[in-house]
C-alpha cells in the first residue's frame, strides 16, 4: 500500500471538475484508490467513485489522505499527488507524473 498526505488548494475543492479529473485519473489504474478527508474526518472513500468523493465534502484548505493498493499503486498515487498539486490541471492522465 502507498499512501500521501496533501492539502486541496483548488477554489472549488473536490468538486465538478477538479472531481471529475480526479475520478478519471484514478480510473486509467488497476489499483485500488482510497481517499479519507482527514479535516472533517469523512472517509474511505472509493477514489474511483464520483459519488463517493462528493460525500468527502472535500473544500479548499481540507487535507486529504490518498491510499493505492494494486500494482500500479506508486505510480497511481505518485499521479494523483501529482494533478492535486497542479490545481487539477487537464492534462492525460500519465503523462502528470
Amino acid at each position: 500500500m502507498f499512501e500521501a498526505t496533501i492539502s486541496i488548494n483548488h477554489s472549488s475543492g473536490l468538486h465538478a471538475r477538479p472531481l471529475a479529473a480526479f475520478v478519471k485519473l484514478a480510473k486509467s489504474f488497476a489499483s485500488e484508490v482510497q481517499v479519507h478527508n482527514l479535516t472533517n474526518g469523512k472517509g474511505p472513500m472509493n477514489g474511483k467513485s464520483p459519488v463517493h468523493l462528493l460525500m468527502l465534502t472535500a473544500q479548499q484548505g481540507h487535507v486529504l489522505r490518498i491510499a493505492t493498493r494494486g500494482a500500479d499503486g506508486e505510480e497511481a498515487l505518485k499521479s494523483l499527488v501529482r494533478l492535486i498539486e497542479l490545481d487539477f490541471a487537464q492534462e492525460s492522465s500519465h503523462d502528470i507524473v
